[in-house]
């Protein structure tokens, strides 16, 4: 008779228990690791509405700039690991031990979503004495340290773009560091610098207002977006070895997050990546569509680290060696 009324008091116990709530059960910080009106601000606040009807939880998206995106990034990972706390971030903390900018990475993190690429593109001040890129070249070699070359700091697009010039045409170039691209195209737009290399997205708009002068598309092939501009493998050959290339826009989560917490994230992201206004805005910016997760996403970031990161290094603007973190030369 005892273990009857035992029993019913832990049947009674465990029918009294509340239901474990179900993620999620709050708002999601974002936290964006680059300044208002820039590539991965316009991606991530465009993507997450759509992701947001599908969690049904909002998702504060907050920048967070500075130190090239490391204090975005070392904020998103001294957050819990519960997936309340959202990274979106480009491609620059891939480059951060090479660059000897921290030790920190995507390592610490899980790819929910590697969303798109962008295309890279060179873009001059309107008033520009040059139209392409052989004239530019031309140019700076007739007036070194002339043309104020604008930079999202090391390891950004900019750098990257600017190590493929330098390792097949070396340039006197002074570089001009800005927190993010958005600030940085307003600047050339200004004319407080002269040229900048930009993710196509970015600079699209400011180029058909005719604001900026596109000076070349940094790729194999031209874009139909800009039609009228050449890929610099049309001019200048030497560069279809180290091409197509381009940065990249994705969400990760801190790792150590729940398997069923990233499942969540990372279906809500993935529907949310093929909602037909989402796709509509990114090709009209010239975004090209990944969308990938899971090993896939992981792979796509260890071959862009790989390759990047060897770049710089033989490009001379790395200060450590790839060898140096186990990252293999492609």
């Amino acid at each position: 008779m005892r273990n009857i009324v035992c029993g019913a008091i832990v049947a009674l116990g465990l029918a009294a228990a509340p239901a474990l709530a179900e993620y999620p059960e709050r708002d999601i910080q974002g936290i964006i690791q680059w300044g208002a009106g820039g590539s991965t601000d316009t991606v991530s606040r465009s993507v997450t509405p759509h992701a947001e009807d599908i969690l049904g939880a909002k998702v504060i998206l907050q920048n967070v700039t500075g130190g090239v995106g490391a204090i975005g990034l070392n904020q998103a990972e001294r957050a819990d690991a519960d997936g309340y706390t959202l990274l979106f971030g480009a491609e620059n903390p891939l480059l951060y031990k090479v660059m000897g900018l921290g030790q920190k990475d995507y390592s610490d993190f899980v790819p929910i979503n590697i969303i798109a690429r962008g295309i890279p593109i060179l873009v001059a001040r309107p008033d520009a004495p040059f139209d392409t890129f052989p004239e530019m070249v031309e140019y700076i070699t007739a007036n070194p340290g002339e043309i104020r070359f604008g930079s999202t700091g090391p390891g950004g697009l900019p750098s990257v773009v600017t190590a493929m010039i330098n390792e097949k045409t070396p340039l006197d170039v002074t570089a001009v560091p800005y927190d993010g691209d958005g600030p940085a195209l307003t600047a050339l737009q200004g004319g407080a610098i002269d040229v900048m290399p930009a993710v196509l997205g970015a600079a699209l708009e400011p180029v058909r207002a005719g604001n900026l002068k596109a000076i070349a598309i940094f790729d194999t092939e031209g874009v139909e977006q800009l039609p009228d501009t050449p890929a610099i493998t049309d001019t200048n050959p030497e560069f279809a070895d180290i091409l197509p290339w381009g940065p990249f826009f994705g969400i990760f989560v801190k790792a150590g997050t729940p398997d069923d917490v990233v499942a969540k994230l990372t279906d809500a992201y993935g529907q949310a990546a093929q909602n037909p206004d989402f796709l509509s805005m990114m090709d009209g910016r010239g975004f090209r569509m990944l969308s990938l997760t899971g090993t896939e996403a992981q792979d796509f970031l260890d071959t862009w680290q790989s390759q990047t990161a060897w770049i710089l290094w033989d490009g001379e603007i790395a200060k450590n060696s790839p060898e140096d973190f186990d990252i293999p030369r492609p």
